[in-house]
């Protein structure tokens, strides 16, 4: 029977490194499932709209900048190897959802956030705080977030021209995988965060959210 490769401290490090690479470098990462736009016809849109989207998309692509972040720093502090594993399939997931917005960014004529490598870092940082704390919180945090996260992509679905069925494609599939895993943390065992938590945390996403549509 074949048996899991142990990797050290430095080998995981590297993975970290390679992970990150690939989320903040444009075109860098591959996504497993093809995009819900692609089926979707293009209609065309007011200068206005389109810019109004474009902006949407972009704090939706920080948004999955932050997930991968956040699901790999608590990878690399994860004291379960069941979680660990957890975090780096969740990841993969994510990678999809990055993928989808960038490209849909660049069919709008626009551009990814120049802030994401410093949100990335941010994420990190507390993905593996929280790993470090316990498994539970990590778990945890990971449902606050992806509450966080599905919240606002309720709110840019209704805020999307009715001719964009491609945008709203995209944050209907990522609305659905993102609840699916905020309930699979809470099942694993994950932490409910009060409301405070919840309230601060939403405070933190707002200052991401009024930065990156524009930058």
């Amino acid at each position: 029977m074949a048996t899991e490769r142990q990797y050290s401290p430095l080998d995981r490090l590297l993975l970290q490194a390679d992970s990150a690479m690939r989320t903040l470098l444009p075109s860098s990462a591959h996504s497993q499932r093809p995009s819900p736009a692609v089926v979707q016809p293009e209609h065309k849109m007011s200068e206005v709209d389109t810019r109004h989207v474009a902006g949407l998309m972009r704090i939706n692509h920080t948004g999955e900048v932050c997930a991968q972040a956040l699901y790999q720093g608590q990878a690399l502090t994860a004291k379960l190897p069941k979680v660990r594993k957890a975090m780096e399939r969740a990841a993969e997931e994510e990678i999809d959802h990055l993928v989808w917005c960038e490209q849909r960014i660049h069919q709008l004529g626009s551009h990814t956030s120049v802030l994401n490598p410093l949100f990335y870092s941010l994420s990190f940082g507390m993905g593996a705080v929280a790993g470090v704390i316990s498994d539970r919180v990590s778990l945890g945090f990971v449902a606050a977030t992806e509450d966080q996260v599905c919240k606002h992509l309720a709110e840019h679905l209704e805020q999307l021209p009715t001719e964009d069925g491609k945008s709203r494609a995209i944050l209907q599939q990522m609305l659905s995988d993102e609840e699916h895993h905020a309930e699979s943390a809470l099942e694993a065992g994950g932490f409910r965060f009060p409301a405070p938590v919840k309230f601060g945390m939403s405070v933190l996403a707002k200052v991401m959210t009024k930065s990156t549509y524009r930058i």
